[in-house]
């Protein structure tokens, strides 16, 4: 017989909606707000209903033996207090630690947003009963599925560096950042989301994000082949225009294309012989007047960050560059994980004697 109960089918709904979002993230770096609405609505709804079945002592379940499909009232299975304590840990603990990490820095908006959804979705184990297993295989002893998908979250997002680093090895890219980055040519650069890993003096793990780089590019209404074309007169803000272009948001058209699985060729650097930063000007590029004009630095790149990321642009062919894989997407990977496996770094700890 299958069986589970009607508010932990409801919570399935995340699934789809957190892989629909991944992709999204990964392709676009951006995701709707109104995207985590319905799910947090969801989930409070959920929430209020298994208190009451706690209270009551009472579980509504849907089961499917053969052909017979129905809904029955089992125990709750848990007490009052060991489900209070559960939700106030999800809901009281990680929807505040979310923004936290979202204000430091540590986390993007939907990145956050995610989290606190999941937290109230997910502030207890659900169970799905089949013939011959439970899901999910291992319950931590704390009992907070929120938790658990977030501990599983950052055992997926640790594969993503190792496989990096493995592609980098086989193409032989060897350099400190194969583990969070990997070289491509600069030409493709309008096409992909992320950060570079240069600056002209050398390595760098916060350099000019690639938003940046695009709204630049449409506000001087120019593409990155004109300006690695002629970079002495780009560099000279005479060259300004007067009436600056809408820089948007850094987001890559439709029609561009932002998924790019070439890197542009081989690992040979045919760097451009000229350097353009040898004229001195007040304000090379434009930087100062660019910011000035949005209001101020975005994406965590400033003036200093922009002029040093176009000089590099335009004086070498290739360059590192870091994807920043979002977190959303080992995210989804860690909920899929947590609703099959259970806790897998709990269950490994305690293999290794360590729980």
């Amino acid at each position: 017989m299958y069986a589970a109960a009607i508010t932990d089918l409801l919570r399935l709904v995340a699934v789809p909606v957190l892989g629909w979002a991944a992709i999204r993230d990964v392709k676009t770096r951006r995701v709707p707000n109104e995207t985590w609405l319905p799910l947090i609505a969801l989930g409070i709804g959920l929430l209020f209903w298994d208190g009451l079945a706690v209270w009551a002592d009472t579980a509504w379940m849907l089961t499917v033996d053969g052909l017979d499909i129905g809904v029955e009232a089992w125990p709750a299975g848990e007490t009052v207090q060991s489900f209070a304590v559960r939700a106030a840990i999800s809901v009281g603990f990680l929807v505040p630690f979310s923004y936290v990490f979202w204000w430091f820095g540590g986390f993007g908006g939907a990145d956050a947003k995610a989290l606190m959804a999941l937290a109230i979705l997910f502030p207890v184990y659900p169970v799905f009963y089949f013939p011959s297993i439970t899901l999910p295989w291992f319950e931590a002893t704390l009992g907070v599925f929120a938790l658990t998908i977030l501990s599983n979250t950052v055992l997926v997002g640790a594969v993503y560096p190792v496989a990096l680093a493995g592609r980098n090895l086989l193409g032989g890219a060897v350099s400190r950042m194969m583990v969070v980055g990997r070289p491509v040519a600069v030409e493709t650069l309008p096409r992909r989301y992320g950060r570079l890993l240069e600056r002209p003096d050398g390595f760098t793990r916060r350099g000019m994000d690639l938003d940046v780089l695009r709204m630049y590019l449409s506000w001087r209404g120019l593409t990155l082949a004109e300006l690695r074309a002629d970079p002495e007169r780009c560099r000279d803000p005479a060259s300004l225009p007067a009436e600056p272009e809408d820089p948007g948001d850094g987001t890559i058209p439709e029609r561009d294309g932002s998924l790019v699985f070439t890197d542009g060729g081989g690992l040979e650097d045919t760097s451009t012989p000229e350097d353009p930063s040898g004229r001195e000007y007040d304000d090379p590029w434009g930087s100062d007047a660019f910011f000035e004009d949005i209001g101020g630095p975005i994406y965590g790149t400033d003036a200093e960050e922009l002029r040093a990321g176009l000089t590099l642009l335009t004086t070498k062919d290739r360059v590192w560059y870091s994807p920043g894989i979002p977190f959303i997407v080992p995210m989804f990977g860690g909920l899929v994980v947590s609703l099959v496996a259970g806790d897998v770094l709990v269950w490994l700890l305690l293999q290794a004697g360590l729980g």
